[in-house]
């Protein structure tokens, strides 16, 4: 099984992508809305799937609530943001605490439903006033304590639901200035300690994504996925995350250079496993082919990672959720 996370391309999968998938299985696979059209159709491609890749293989979805959700409407409830969750914590803290966690359970119950391991929330980033819209209202707040509680609860309404949580941006996105989809953001501060808080009170969780981010404080040549610093000595180290350390997708113009190379790049730095999702075959099977196999102590973590969630299952009532939800936001 490679260390590889990647696309496809549409709603169902293609006899070339079942034969790359067979060929170099990967880690797991991330569907988008390109893939998702119904509920009938999601639970075909995902059988499919299931059908190719390895047992140990994961089935991910990129769902926050809010703006970031592949899950939608008509046939899926749109969930708020975290932003709105953060707005109500300003008002009553305990109100938005319960929020966060019923947000991460109703988001945990589509995607367990729908036959997914693993949602890429929460966000951990910081959400302040002078950066790039692109986190905006996908972040809790500006103050670390506040993100730190109302990630944790987030997660640990996901966990509920059987579904495995992935904090990110680590070490920390609030701060950009830039789009890294379109272009890599530069951080000069020195003093980034309110950013990684929020990561190191949520070190336990089982899955991170890197940011796409260059630190200069840190590292002046190579943004955090790439880097062998920022990874070994922040995010390994002063942070403390021990879980499956997943590079943000290779295909985002924050990096330069063929996706198979960076794979190799993010791999040698530390991630475990390297994330490309655009889908295009012939990228898709180059970075397989150039990605080695996941070593020990990622299987470990991927492991301890699903054992974490059925651990942490417990029976939710979908209406009842909604129905609290509704009356929080109200």
């Amino acid at each position: 099984m490679k260390a590889a996370i990647v696309g496809i391309a549409a709603t169902a999968l293609t006899d070339a992508e079942a034969a790359m998938f067979a060929a170099d299985p990967p880690a797991g696979v991330i569907l988008f809305a390109r893939n998702i059209d119904h509920p009938t159709q999601l639970a075909a491609l995902v059988a499919a799937l299931r059908r190719v890749l390895p047992a140990e293989a994961v089935l991910m979805v990129d769902q926050e609530g809010g703006r970031v959700a592949r899950l939608r409407p008509p046939h899926w409830p749109a969930l708020p943001p975290a932003g709105a969750i953060g707005d109500r914590y300003a008002r009553d803290a305990a109100a938005g605490t319960r929020l966060a966690w019923l947000v991460g359970a109703a988001i945990g119950r589509q995607a367990a439903a729908a036959g997914f391991d693993v949602a890429t929330a929460p966000v951990l980033d910081l959400r302040l006033p002078d950066a790039h819209a692109v986190i905006g209202d996908r972040a809790f707040a500006a103050a670390p304590e506040v993100v730190a509680t109302l990630g944790a609860a987030l997660a640990a309404g996901l966990l509920a639901a059987g579904i495995q949580p992935v904090a990110k941006h680590i070490p920390g996105h609030g701060r950009a200035t830039a789009d890294s989809h379109f272009a890599l953001p530069q951080v000069d501060t020195a003093d980034l300690a309110a950013d990684f808080a929020p990561f190191r009170a949520n070190n336990a969780l089982p899955w991170a994504m890197t940011a796409h981010i260059l630190y200069t404080a840190l590292d002046a040549e190579h943004p955090a996925t790439l880097s062998p610093a920022v990874i070994g000595r922040v995010i390994r180290g002063t942070i403390g995350f021990q879980g499956v350390l997943l590079s943000d997708d290779l295909a985002m113009r924050a990096l330069t250079g063929a996706p198979a190379a960076l794979a190799q790049q993010a791999l040698a730095a530390g991630c475990d496993i390297a994330l490309h999702c655009t889908g295009v075959l012939a990228e898709t099977r180059a970075l397989l082919a150039a990605c080695p196999p996941l070593h020990a102590a990622g299987r470990a973590r991927l492991a301890a990672a699903r054992a974490r969630a059925l651990a942490r299952r417990e029976p939710l009532d979908d209406a009842a959720i909604a129905a609290e939800m509704a009356r929080l936001l109200g």
